[in-house]
């Protein structure tokens, strides 16, 4: 029984340890693009499916989980959570993400981007938080040429339009932070959304694929409403020569993150962690 009670006590200390660690970065130091107020984020009161909905966001920022102590690696991800660009699904496709991504060792950024239906604004917070993390990679002890994104479903649309929209100038540059590449050096796209709206559901014609497109990772399955998107990206990346991997499983649906008792949501994070090895490697 002390056994026990000891451990609880050290798995206490080290959730309350966790949630002291994480820091939130405002992504704007002045005006924010587009915006003529900076609030507080709302929740939204609908919590069905036990999930935390963000359902306004003027005030961008990022929240910063850093990799436990002692940790080799030195690749970041920025996490950007579904929501349908309506709200944010902050802890199934964020917080939680985020956290496995430190159980793994690697450090992880959740993007608390503009929300509702502010595509452009979200646009420009992701290009602005990888320039920021990448002008703060040394206090956080990551390589600044190792930092991805990750999203789900209308996040995913986010993350692919930031891996192909990287050299367009979306906002006026505030600081030195904005003088930084906006490229993500890999993206993983899970159960994304929104990258088939091309004529015949081809790929959404904003998404600009070359050969210079980061490193990608798929994940979707058959019987997912959306899951024609991960398949045009993935074909729009291999007719580009440039680096992809597709995971495409009959069964899982849309919106299940890492939670447990879906056969998808078991499945895409040991191929996404298999595939983030090649990262793993210190330059």
């Amino acid at each position: 029984m002390k056994k026990v009670f000891l451990l609880c006590i050290m798995m206490s200390a080290g959730v309350n340890m966790m949630a002291q660690q994480v820091k939130n970065i405002p992504l704007w130091p002045g005006n924010v693009p587009g915006e003529t107020v900076k609030s507080p984020m709302k929740t939204s009161a609908d919590n069905s499916g036990n999930v935390i909905r963000i359902s306004e966001v003027t005030d961008p920022f990022i929240s910063v989980y850093p990799a436990p102590a002692g940790s080799t690696k030195d690749a970041a991800v920025i996490v950007c959570p579904g929501g349908g660009y309506s709200i944010l699904a902050l802890d199934l496709e964020g917080t939680e993400i985020a956290k496995w991504f430190n159980s793994l060792g690697y450090t992880a950024f959740v993007l608390h981007y503009r929300v509702p239906q502010k595509q452009l604004g979200a646009l420009q917070d992701v290009q602005r938080a990888i320039r920021i993390v990448r002008s703060k990679a040394a206090d956080y002890h990551i390589n600044p040429e190792k930092i991805g994104v990750l999203g789900f479903s209308a996040g995913g649309s986010l993350s692919a339009r930031a891996s192909t929209l990287y050299d367009v100038q979306q906002y006026t540059p505030v600081d030195a932070a904005d003088q930084l590449s906006a490229k993500p050096a890999f993206t993983l796209l899970i159960y994304p959304a929104y990258l088939d709206k091309g004529t015949d559901r081809k790929l959404t014609p904003e998404l600009k694929v070359n050969a210079a497109t980061p490193p990608t990772f798929l994940f979707a399955t058959a019987d997912d409403p959306y899951g024609n998107s991960a398949l045009v990206m993935a074909g729009a990346m291999r007719d580009a020569k440039a680096p992809v991997e597709l995971h495409f499983y009959n069964k899982g649906g849309h919106g299940y993150g890492l939670r447990p008792g879906n056969p998808a949501a078991a499945a895409w994070p040991g191929l996404a962690q298999a595939w983030l090895k090649q990262f793993d490697k210190k330059d």
